[in-house]
């Protein structure tokens, strides 16, 4: 039987704001699967980011519990939630959120020179090889395009060889072609890995080919369901 990496047991999230509070999570439980693939679908406001944002520990809950990789991060302080999250998670964003005045080479090293790891530059080169960016560590994001962008940051998420990895909208500014290619990318990545994947996507093409399903709806899970996994992108 396979290792949970991943538990919420009665999860909620409000936020208090202007005389008024709001409340964009609601009673949400579910476990995940060490090494299994998964998507968070839902409608826009319907609390997928903030669901993300609170299993990663980036945020903390109004009410229930998070734990990952078997801890329990309710309680942790601000420090320790940040190495949690720099020994066993890994993340992709929509707005790649690479920093600006490193190169592609230096934004991928930075995960783990905060690990204080070694030979870091060397395994930085070896996975924006295998990104396809052997030809453009030295440019700044500035000078890569979009899709070139997500790469660097789809390296820099694998560097550590997260247990976890979170991906929320990973091609929600790339147009279809690229996007095509940064998915395949990404499972062909996550499958050598054996790493955990959580996607938050609005593209249920991209769900469809993780192996489980939960939708949002209004803060709360309406469905939860495996899927048939087609992994097979040449098709």
């Amino acid at each position: 039987m396979a290792e949970t990496i991943l538990e919420t047991a009665h999860l909620s999230k409000t936020y208090e704001g202007a005389g008024r509070s709001t409340t964009v999570l609601k009673d949400v439980n579910f476990s995940v699967e060490a090494g299994a693939t998964m998507a968070i679908v839902g409608p826009s406001g319907s609390g997928k980011s903030t669901l993300l944002g609170l299993c990663a520990g980036l945020d903390r809950s109004s009410e229930g519990t998070v734990h990952l990789n078997n801890i329990l991060l309710n309680n942790l302080s601000e420090d320790e939630l940040a190495r949690i999250r720099n020994q066993y998670v890994g993340f992709i964003f929509q707005n790649f959120q690479l920093l600006p005045t490193l190169t592609a080479l230096e934004n991928v090293m930075v995960p783990l020179e905060l690990r204080g790891e070694k030979n870091i530059r060397s395994r930085a080169l070896a996975l924006l090889d295998k990104v396809g960016l052997k030809e453009r560590v030295q440019h700044y994001p500035s000078q890569l395009s979009g899709g070139e962008q997500q790469r660097v940051s789809i390296a820099r998420a694998f560097s550590t060889q997260p247990k976890i990895l979170f991906a929320d909208e990973p091609t929600g500014n790339l147009d279809a072609e690229t996007s095509e290619k940064i998915i395949r990318l990404l499972f062909d990545l996550n499958q050598e890995a054996g790493t955990t994947l959580i996607i938050v996507t609005h593209d249920l093409e991209l769900a469809a080919r993780t192996g489980r399903i939960i939708k949002l709806k209004g803060g709360s899970i309406i469905s939860d369901q495996e899927t048939f996994i087609n992994n097979d992108l040449t098709l």
